[in-house]
């Protein structure tokens, strides 16, 4: 999975109405590309926070229409709450998820700025990451003053808006956008049910740490540095904050913690090293779990890590990584672990029941032997493509475990690893050849009666075949890259298993030929034909080269079966 993300999670300033909340939250629901993960309501606070993600264009329109939906509905100048507050959309800040980073994701937040500020005509300031000057960075800071003081505010020369004129908008007050690392919430089980053992560990782990003590740790006289303030011994975890508390639900004590970058601390990182201070105190982690959602890359990154403490291959499936990482974490102890509902991509994923990589193996042959001209060459050619780069990445599998290859594991480990990403990007395009192929199908079925019918129909029709020959051509690449793992492998992989390196060759050329018959077939009916041209001469190219290195693998094949 490759499609940028971005998790927006604007905070709207009413809590008490439903029907108002609804509002706003159906304006999001009604773009395509998002997801509506969470809707939190607070009355005392009458404030309702809210959660969706997907790709960064869509999240940009969701947003807008959301604060447009609030600055409708929403008078701050009739609003109470116990939460601080500035605006009807309070904050709404973006946080990257996926495939994008923060400098891209800023680009975003300050689009959606633009827009809101001269669409609206809602003064905008940005904090967090996108902050334009330090003294924004702090969102308390920025929100100091609050609604009652924004129109003082507005006059001050240091607190000009980054987005929109100075003038109070009083009914929508203003909005803080900004982009910040994504937050993981994350607690560790232990086997006991002390909660001052459990924040014991926590001061131990935690950044912050705990306060020096002069002689006894707990009740001895607080030490002071010369300036008079508590000296604090710090915890071994960074951007970490921790607590222990007891959850009577399950019986046990826990460690609560807040990774706020996982980049700098992961989750497996937090788990291991809560694992070695509770053994310190005498206390056996039992298990932990992830609260609310997260990014795939998490779980996966979790799930390679354990596989080479085992000294083992990370090139394994994704599927296969994220079981090792729920095992190895203990994530189903407390309850089942369900992908779909712990993990931000996969709760993206649309019913996939009828996509051609659901099949197993005979209803895939029997969809492909049936009257319906779909799946074709495309599809096949990037199935085929997919078991060649399958057989390589078994290879290198099978290498970095052999006994007495210890050597090698680091390097076979990548190699299949590479050859995993290859084999989900293929699996991907058995289905979008197909996709690609019903658009042309759908474009030639438009009404053509008037001169206007036409000419969009011929756009249409031009536009979807132009990507029914992108399609098969991203085969090709995928395909020909596939050529240099399988070539290593079949110089370097176990002897044992050059065979297999030996019928990937081949499947990995016929994938590369079988795409590039359907690259020309969908090139004859475009009229852009400097379009056609190049890419017809970078699949002509890439035909013979891969003619010539199924050739070499073939001769280190043969040369190691005799």
């Amino acid at each position: 999975m490759n499609n940028k993300l971005i998790e927006c999670v604007p905070n709207f300033s009413e809590g008490r109405d439903k029907n108002i909340i609804d509002q706003i939250t159906s304006q999001i629901e009604s773009v395509d590309g998002v997801r509506l993960l969470d809707v939190d309501a607070g009355n005392a606070t009458n404030r309702t926070v809210v959660t969706f993600v997907g790709n960064p264009e869509s999240v940009v329109d969701a947003a807008f229409l959301a604060i447009k939906k609030a600055s409708e509905l929403i008078d701050m100048s009739k609003h109470s709450g116990e939460h601080p507050r500035m605006g009807a959309t309070d904050v709404c800040p973006f946080i990257p998820v996926a495939n994008i980073s923060i400098e891209e994701t800023i680009e975003y937040a300050k689009k959606l700025a633009e827009r809101v500020a001269k669409e609206l005509n809602i003064p905008i300031y940005l904090y967090e990451s996108a902050a334009t000057k330090p003294e924004r960075k702090n969102l308390a800071t920025v929100r100091s003053g609050e609604y009652e003081g924004l129109a003082k505010k507005l006059q001050d020369k240091q607190w000009q808006p980054d987005y929109g004129g100075a003038n109070f908008n009083v009914k929508s007050g203003a909005t803080i956008i900004g982009v910040r690392d994504f937050l993981i919430a994350y607690n560790v089980n232990l086997n006991t049910r002390s909660t001052r053992k459990a924040n014991a560990i926590a001061f131990d782990v935690r950044e912050q740490g705990r306060i020096k003590r002069i002689g006894d740790p707990v009740t001895g006289e607080i030490e002071k540095d010369i300036n008079g303030e508590s000296i604090r011994i710090a915890g071994t975890l960074k951007g970490v904050k921790a607590i222990g508390w007891f959850i009577k639900e399950f019986d046990i004590a826990q460690i609560s913690m807040n990774l706020t970058d996982y980049n700098v601390t992961s989750v497996h990182q937090a788990f291991d090293e809560v694992v070695k201070k509770a053994d310190d105190r005498g206390i056996r982690v039992t298990g932990s779990e992830i609260v609310g959602m997260v990014p795939l890359k998490v779980i996966t990154d979790a799930g390679k890590y354990f596989l080479k403490k085992q000294g083992r291959s990370s090139g394994v499936s994704e599927k296969e990584l994220i079981h090792i990482a729920v095992k190895s974490l203990g994530l189903d102890e407390l309850y089942k672990f369900d992908p779909k509902k712990k993990i931000i991509e996969y709760s993206l994923e649309d019913n996939q029941s009828s996509t051609l990589i659901n099949l197993n193996l005979k209803d895939f042959a029997d969809e492909t032997a049936s009257e319906s001209p779909a799946p074709g060459g495309g599809s096949i050619s990037a199935y085929v493509g997919a078991l060649g780069i399958s057989l390589a990445t078994m290879v290198a599998n099978i290498s970095a475990n052999k006994r007495g290859w210890d050597n090698e594991i680091e390097s076979m480990s990548e190699y299949a690893e590479q050859g995993q990403i290859i084999k989900d990007n293929l699996l991907k395009l058995v289905d979008q050849d197909t996709y690609a192929f019903n658009q042309v199908m759908t474009a030639m079925s438009l009404a053509k009666s008037t001169n206007q019918e036409k000419e969009l129909r011929n756009k249409a029709i031009e536009k979807a075949n132009k990507n029914a020959m992108l399609v098969p051509y991203q085969i090709m690449e995928t395909s020909f890259k596939s050529m240099e793992i399988i070539k290593a492998m079949a110089e370097r992989g176990n002897p044992n298993s050059v065979t297999d390196a030996g019928v990937g060759a081949m499947c990995a050329r016929t994938a590369v030929i079988g795409a590039f018959l359907n690259v020309k077939i969908n090139a004859s009916g475009l009229d852009d034909k400097a379009f056609v041209d190049d890419i017809l001469a970078k699949g002509n190219k890439m035909v013979e080269e891969i003619k010539k290195l199924e050739s070499e693998i073939i001769l280190i094949v043969e040369s190691k079966i005799k």
